[in-house]
């Protein structure tokens, strides 16, 4: 029985020193919301620029603080096909929202705004992809959990997403 014991706990450790080797070899994701920013001026400024390149805003809703959001950020950046894409046809930005922070007044209520603009599509989870005309109307919001894929995305949805929303789709 000690035999047993002790092999199990043998088998432990290792189990524990392995996991805490690959945690520590692993890349942390690029914190990529810009917390400092009003929102609603970064939107507008999106919009100025879709207007200038004839695109549509791809509004990524979520923060640093979200896992999923920081990997899909990195997903889609890591994937020539699918960075081209979007480069071509949106200005894509990720929009930070701290639904948890109510200590700045200021940026609480630019949030509240921010969320009301985009048709409050936190219901939907993080992230959360919202899709502007150049215009800023709200075409079309996105649940990005229908874009994953065990414990990542899924190359071909998010190709299909995003190619179903760009300028030349929507004018068919």
């Amino acid at each position: 029985m000690k035999r047993l014991q002790t092999a199990v706990m043998a088998c432990l450790c290792l189990t524990l020193i392995s996991l805490s080797a690959q945690a520590q070899t692993q890349t942390p994701l690029k914190r990529v919301y810009d917390e400092s920013i009003n929102p609603l001026m970064q939107i507008d400024q999106a919009l100025d620029r879709a207007k200038k390149e004839g695109k549509h805003v791809v509004c990524q809703v979520g923060g640093n603080w979200c896992p999923w959001c920081l990997k899909f950020a990195d997903f889609v950046s890591n994937d020539s096909t699918i960075a081209n894409l979007i480069d071509n046809s949106f200005v894509y930005i990720h929009v930070n929202y701290q639904p948890h922070q109510k200590s700045d007044a200021e940026k609480t209520l630019n949030a509240q705004k921010m969320m009301e603009r985009l048709g409050n599509p936190s219901r939907f989870g993080y992230p959360v992809f919202v899709v502007l005309n150049a215009q800023g109307d709200v075409i079309h919001t996105q649940d990005s959990s229908f874009l994953e894929e065990g414990k990542g995305y899924n190359k071909e949805k998010v190709l299909r997403f995003f190619k179903c929303w760009t300028p030349e789709a929507v004018k068919l």
